[in-house]
Order: C-alpha cells, then structure tokens, then sequence
C-alpha cells in the first residue's frame, strides 16, 4: 500500500523486491498466528489505530524483538513502555 499510494519507492516490482529481501541470510517471514492476530486487537495503552500496524506492534511483543522504525505512532507507543522500538531515522 505505501509503494500504491507512493509513500514508498522501490527499485523493482513490489514482489520481486519481497522475494529478494527472503532469499537474504537471516529473513524469514512468520506466519500470521491467531495468537497474534487476537493480540493486535488487545494491546495495552494507546496503540496505533492502523490494524496493519497493530499486527506489526503485536508480532513484535510475541517474539519478544525490538521493532526499528521511523513511525512516529509507534515510537510514541514505545515510549509509553509497551514495546521496544528504536527509531529508524536516529
């Protein structure tokens, strides 16, 4: 959606970029578990109201992973003391 509504630009076709970015040592992509599915609808405090962005925030809790990233909604949920974020454009 961010490359459809050209907030995001990228060098190839959105696919061809994904498929590429898996084939890299140490990237896999984690499968959508209900556990996290029914978390993103139930985080504490004052998340995110995009449900895109609640999954990436509820997958991050469940791996216990920090989550790098220049969304200012979600560092401001981080420093609410919900998740562990680190600011992508420090």
């Amino acid at each position: 959606m961010l490359v459809a509504k050209s907030r995001l630009s990228l060098s190839k076709d959105v696919l061809d970029w994904i498929n590429e970015a898996l084939a890299q040592p140490g990237i896999s992509l984690l499968p959508m578990l209900p556990e996290i599915a029914v978390a993103s609808t139930r985080l504490p405090g004052s998340p995110h109201g995009d449900p895109a962005d609640r999954v990436i925030i509820a997958s991050a809790r469940h791996l216990g992973a920090p989550l790098v990233t220049a969304d200012r909604k979600i560092l401001a949920y981080s420093r609410q003391g919900h998740l562990q974020a680190a600011n992508a454009e420090a």
